[in-house]
């Protein structure tokens, strides 16, 4: 039986994908306990990027998005059997980048900022987990490293910072719940940017090749050079692009963007701004014509994009095609079938 009352016609709110008013409606309106108002609650939680509960969450709910949703989310325990976003960033990039065009139809300049941001997060990880393997899992880590990494060398040129991810990465798996979520909170979003260094060594790329856009290795160790050359110079400017997304001016609003006032949120015309310089900063040709952006083997700007392009960004990176995902439309979906039913 279709709900009644306040809640009689909740269509134009799933249409335009505002699925905390419709569990704000369906609490409100003595539908608190239904299959509705349970999943527009999960649909809410997944639009708000609240991964903490994904895994709990999903386990409810036999549905396809429901599996995706587990592969997009961290793992709570760190010897989870399922890994998630530690085996493969890609789900939880798919999210993101159905999430960025979600909030833009919603007319939300706050929220494109944060998801611009956390998109910036873990790119450069997303860029070394084809030759990893995975998406710098603490379980496989110790695998594919070696040498100076996670040392006090003071031949290696990361920085104290850098060091200490390095190490905590090796044995984050290997201790109670408490410290494996210490890690995840406080030093894996820094792994991307240890890699980073590892991947852009001078005995892969000259100086001058290449825009300059950090530390770089002189001497690497031996897992850095795992690979032919033009493997590893791949590596080097999929690395290099994330790093120039990173300190682009898009990600540089989100640094400026109030928390908790009344003034100050970037406007449209603010973020359009931003992409732009960002994406011409993205597309510049660099010296020995490596740039992943202009070789266009993974997809071009979509007209259909929030911000035109941030798929081809995230493709370039990977090496491989990503697109934003339908977890969120399909949870929509559910909603709607649900509210039929009752």
């Amino acid at each position: 039986m279709t709900p009644s009352g306040p809640v009689a016609d909740l269509g134009p709110l799933l249409d335009h994908h505002w699925y905390d008013a419709v569990a704000s409606l369906l609490g409100s309106g003595g539908h608190a306990a239904s299959p509705a108002a349970g999943l527009a609650r999960v649909a809410r939680r997944v639009l708000d990027l609240d991964a903490e509960d994904f895994g709990a969450v999903a386990a409810q709910h036999d549905r396809p998005w429901a599996r995706r949703l587990v592969d997009a989310a961290f793992p709570l325990e760190p010897r989870d059997e399922r890994r998630g976003a530690l085996s493969s960033l890609v789900p939880l990039y798919e999210l993101m980048l159905e999430v960025l065009d979600l909030r833009a139809a919603r007319g939300e300049p706050l929220q494109i900022v944060v998801t611009a941001h956390l998109i910036g997060e873990f790119l450069s990880q997303l860029a070394w987990e084809p030759r990893l393997g995975h998406a710098g899992d603490p379980l496989r880590m110790a695998e594919d490293v070696g040498g100076r990494w996670g040392t006090d060398d003071r031949e290696c040129p990361h920085t104290s910072a850098q060091r200490t991810t390095a190490r905590r990465s090796l044995r984050a798996a290997d201790g109670d719940r408490a410290g494996y979520t210490a890690y995840l909170d406080r030093f894996h979003s820094r792994l991307g940017d240890t890699l980073a260094v590892c991947a852009m060594n001078h005995r892969t790329v000259a100086a001058g090749e290449r825009p300059d856009v950090g530390e770089t290795c002189p001497d690497p160790c031996d897992f850095a050079l795992v690979g032919d050359l033009p493997v590893r110079r791949d590596l080097d400017a999929r690395v290099r692009l994330a790093r120039i997304y990173v300190s682009s001016p898009l990600v540089a609003l989100r640094h400026h963007a109030p928390v908790g006032h009344f003034f100050g949120v970037p406007s449209t015309t603010e973020i359009s701004t931003a992409w732009v310089d960002t994406w011409t900063r993205l597309t510049q040709p660099w010296a020995d014509g490596s740039n992943p952006l202009l070789l266009g083997r993974h997809g071009r700007p979509g007209p259909d994009e929030a911000l035109p392009g941030m798929s081809a960004l995230v493709s370039a990176v990977a090496g491989r095609p990503i697109g934003p995902g339908t977890v969120i439309r399909e949870l929509g979906a559910d909603v709607r079938a649900a509210l039929d039913e009752e």
